[in-house]
């Protein structure tokens, strides 16, 4: 120290004593996350999805008393919250509409994955805020999932389920209206219940499902079938007294959640005697099988899925044995030697 340094023999003060430093909670992050993806203009069901994701999370830590710090949450972690949904948590546990006997162990490998999908892009974000020091989520990979055939609905076993609901009551007409939509827009259950008055275009016979309504965040339009329209017609004049924008409403007058239509749909197929798992998107799987299976174009098909990418209609549409019976027996070779064959024999004949 040099001559005449006034700190000599004085204490040096090298670390604050009264630091302000910012400490958040997971929540509190959740929240920055979330306010940020809103103002991005995220659709509602997105942002409804990374709510519901989330909060299994934040069960799974409270369970297991980690507590809600970003420090705790490693990579150890989140394999251990996978094992979990893989072993112990219960389907369904959080859904006051299903049956006890549904609530079964072990969720799917599709549910797991899209539930890790909220994490990736949670701690992603707060990876390039600056917010965290390390994204757990790095080494994470997704749970294998299973390509098992999807069954489709037949044209009886839709007959049958349309005739289900009582059109005499409003609720019972409201989900018949919201079942010819379903099938003749081949629309996903969340876009069809954002449906607003201002979307339908009578005079073109056409519905506009909003960028801000879709999952790839791209407006398109769906043509739809003068008897359609029609029974839209009839259901906005019935919701008339509720002074709402929105076309499918509960019978209080609040935006119809796709949770409750799930629940009345088990009950209609029950009552059909419809023994497949029948679920609102099963109608747009069933709807895109039966364009193809009739003639209709892939192209225009990806059109009205709303898909950027061809492979993902191809995956959606779940061609039936029928089909695939039927276009074995017009193109194999076996069957053009077989009609080569017919035709050498009906000459020799004459």
């Amino acid at each position: 120290m040099e001559k005449g340094d006034r700190r000599a023999g004085k204490k040096v003060k090298k670390v604050r004593t009264n630091r302000s430093e910012v400490s958040h909670t997971l929540n509190d992050l959740f929240t920055i996350f979330y306010e940020s993806k809103e103002a991005e203009g995220r659709s509602y069901g997105t942002l409804h999805q990374y709510q519901l994701n989330y909060q299994s999370f934040i069960r799974y830590l409270e369970a297991k008393q980690l507590g809600f710090t970003t420090d705790v949450i490693t990579a150890d972690v989140i394999r251990k919250y996978i094992v979990y949904m893989m072993k112990e948590a219960v389907q369904f546990e959080e859904s006051k509409f299903k049956p006890t006997k549904s609530k079964i162990i072990g969720l799917s490998p599709v549910t797991i994955n899209t539930r890790l999908k909220t994490l990736r892009v949670l701690f992603k974000f707060l990876e390039e805020e600056g917010l965290i020091g390390f994204n757990p989520m790095n080494s994470i990979k997704n749970v294998t999932e299973n390509e098992e055939q999807i069954e489709v609905l037949t044209i009886d076993e839709l007959n049958s389920l349309l005739r289900v609901p009582n059109q005499r009551d409003y609720s019972g007409f409201r989900d018949f209206v919201l079942m010819n939509i379903l099938i003749d827009g081949m629309t996903r259950i969340s876009e069809t219940l954002a449906l607003k008055v201002s979307d339908i275009d009578f005079h073109s016979q056409i519905i506009t499902i909003q960028a801000k309504n879709a999952k790839n965040r791209k407006s398109r339009l769906i043509p739809i079938q003068k008897q359609s329209l029609q029974l839209l017609k009839e259901l906005i004049v019935e919701n008339e007294e509720f002074d709402s924008d929105f076309v499918f409403l509960t019978n209080y007058g609040e935006r119809m959640q796709r949770n409750h239509f799930g629940k009345r749909l088990k009950e209609y197929a029950e009552e059909a005697g419809i023994k497949k798992n029948v679920h609102p998107h099963l109608f747009r799987h069933t709807s895109a099988t039966m364009f193809l299976e009739n003639g209709g174009d892939i192209r225009h098909l990806q059109m009205l899925l709303g898909h950027s990418d061809l492979r993902m209609v191809i995956k959606y549409t779940h061609l039936s044995t029928k089909s695939l019976v039927e276009q074995h027996k017009q193109y194999s070779a076996m069957g053009q030697l077989s009609r080569i064959s017919k035709k050498q024999k009906r000459k020799s004949l004459r």
